[in-house]
């Protein structure tokens, strides 16, 4: 893998923080800004100076230390009361370095000359992280967040201090590249005594996570150990690459609680740890088809789709009907017209249809159990689609479905969302072409048919009158005018009655239709309302734990 720099390291982290920070803790968001921010500010200051921070307790020696490295007596040694109240910065090299001490805040300043190798290096003696006055320790540990390299100064009384190393050193267990250890005073012990104390810390530091971190025994009374230390200072002062480790460290190590944070529940982030459908056996074609179906049971579906049967029924029987009782239909509401939908789309080739345009509808409000099986619906799904992710990130995804019913603090209500669906639905009844056909010839039956009477009328007056009437004809024993009154009604009925039949069935495919249409709008807004918005937060989740991989992505340092 090649080697990511700085700035795409930082631009990873800050892809990460974005996408997770309504589901991160805010003390690690809060880390993650302040390493930004002191990698903005570090990276626009000299980058031809290399800071070293002489840490450690009091009495360890790290004033005598810097002298020692220096040459000189450039720290203040107290014998009697060994402390250091404040940051002291040894300045070697290149001017240029008070912008980057003004930033690291520290006003006592010495510039001394020394060998060129150690152009650029900045030892900083700090107050002792021990000390009785907390304003000392809260200045030690802050220049320790800040330095380019740190070195901690033990002692043989003190190197195995818990407190040393449980408040210090384990806590920087990401930080080994960027750390020296240095156990002074070694000029007290024995050879097997230093020997037997040196190996004791190596261990200490394994177990603190710093294994390979370099301990140099030193001492500053009589020189042991000062040219291997300077040695190493001046080498990383040489490369110049110390700040950039420094900034490197500090965003590997929040970068992988990040990942921890964005990994499932017992995983590791970087392995395995992409959120996947845990349905416990269901797909999350099944999950969303379970969801669209208590949707569409909460929405009124159902009755629609009856209302839509009926009223095709209705409007058939008003096309079709027989003329003379024809109008009794008109006295029936439409079934569409009363739950005030839309009777929206477009016709076939030969038939029309009626358009209305509605917003909202006139649906009864789903009752409790439909209610509560749309609520149990998204949970369900909103619970497997998310089995994988970390609770933090559950979480979140169920916040965001928009539905006061599932989630508190949203804008719209489940009736809103799916009586909104459903007005917006392309629901049709069509008039085929043979309503027409079959309604024209009802009129010319019923024509035939009071022509009938109106003949047979005529015949009865002038028998009634006793004046000579002609002989209609017949049909074999039928007359004419019978046949025409008797036929126009008994075929207007059958004919009403077939129509009715054929009605029925187109009714049954209208209806299928008009349950694809609704079933689509619902499945659209539980897709607004649930899926998408789950979604958004499970492409968050991803986003976030790749950038905090990449960002966290162990740095492949140069040969020395």
């Amino acid at each position: 893998m090649a080697r990511l720099s700085v700035a795409e390291r930082l631009t990873a982290l800050a892809q990460a923080v974005a996408a997770g920070h309504e589901a991160l803790p805010p003390d690690l968001l809060a880390r993650a800004q302040q390493v930004q921010e002191r990698a903005g500010h570090r990276l626009r200051l000299s980058e031809r100076h290399t800071v070293v921070a002489m840490a450690g307790a009091t009495g360890a020696g790290k004033s005598s230390l810097v002298n020692a490295l220096i040459g000189e007596e450039v720290a203040a040694v107290d014998v009697l009361r060994p402390t250091t109240s404040q940051a002291l910065a040894v300045v070697q090299g290149p001017e240029g370095s008070g912008p980057l001490l003004d930033w690291l805040g520290v006003r006592e300043r010495v510039v001394v000359t020394g060998p060129p190798a150690d152009e650029g290096l900045v030892l900083l003696d700090l107050p002792d992280h021990d000390s009785v006055r907390t304003e000392h320790r809260l200045e030690a540990e802050r220049l320790v967040a800040l330095v380019d390299l740190m070195v901690w100064v033990l002692d043989p009384q003190k190197y195995a201090d818990a407190a040393v190393h449980e408040r210090y050193l384990r806590p920087l267990a990401g930080h080994g590249g960027v750390m020296l250890v240095v156990l002074n005073q070694v000029d007290r012990l024995s050879a097997p005594d230093r020997d037997a104390a040196l190996g004791d810390l190596q261990r200490l530091l394994d177990s603190d996570g710093l294994a390979g971190v370099a301990v140099l025994p030193v001492s500053a009374l009589t020189g042991t150990g000062i040219d291997a230390l300077r040695a190493a200072l001046s080498e990383a002062a040489r490369r110049r690459v110390a700040a950039r480790h420094r900034i490197e460290a500090d965003v590997v190590e929040v970068a992988d609680a990040i990942g921890r944070r964005c990994a499932p529940p017992g995983g590791r982030p970087g392995r395995g740890a992409t959120p996947a459908l845990a349905g416990r056996g269901r797909t999350r074609t099944a999950l969303t088809g379970e969801l669209v179906d208590a949707f569409a049971q909460a929405a009124g579906v159902p009755l629609v789709i009856e209302a839509v049967r009926g009223s095709t029924v209705l409007a058939a029987r008003r096309a079709t009907g027989w003329p003379p009782t024809r109008w009794l239909s008109r006295l029936r509401a439409d079934p569409l017209a009363t739950l005030h939908l839309a009777t929206a789309g477009s016709a076939r080739r030969g038939e029309r249809s009626e358009t209305v345009e509605v917003s909202r509808t006139s649906l009864p409000p789903a009752g409790p159990a439909q209610t509560a099986r749309a609520r149990a619906a998204v949970r369900a799904y909103t619970d497997a689609v998310t089995g994988d992710a970390p609770d933090p990130w559950v979480l979140l995804a169920r916040g965001a479905v928009d539905l006061p019913e599932v989630a508190e603090g949203s804008r719209a209500s489940l009736a809103d969302v799916l009586d909104t669906a459903v007005a917006g639905a392309p629901i049709t009844v069509r008039r085929p072409r043979w309503w027409a056909v079959v309604g024209a010839t009802q009129w010319v039956l019923l024509a035939i048919a009071v022509g009938g009477l109106a003949w047979l009328g005529a015949l009865a007056a002038l028998d009634a009158l006793a004046l000579p009437a002609p002989t209609p004809p017949r049909w074999g024993e039928v007359p004419a005018p019978t046949l025409a009154l008797l036929g126009g009604m008994a075929l207007g009925l059958l004919l009403a009655g077939a129509a009715r039949l054929v009605a029925r069935v187109g009714a049954g495919r209208r209806a299928q239709r008009a349950a694809a249409s609704l079933r689509a709008a619902v499945a659209a807004a539980a897709g607004r309302s649930v899926v998408d918005p789950v979604d958004e937060v499970l492409a968050r989740l991803e986003l976030c734990r790749s950038a905090a991989v990449r960002a966290a992505t162990p740095p492949t340092r140069e040969r020395r």
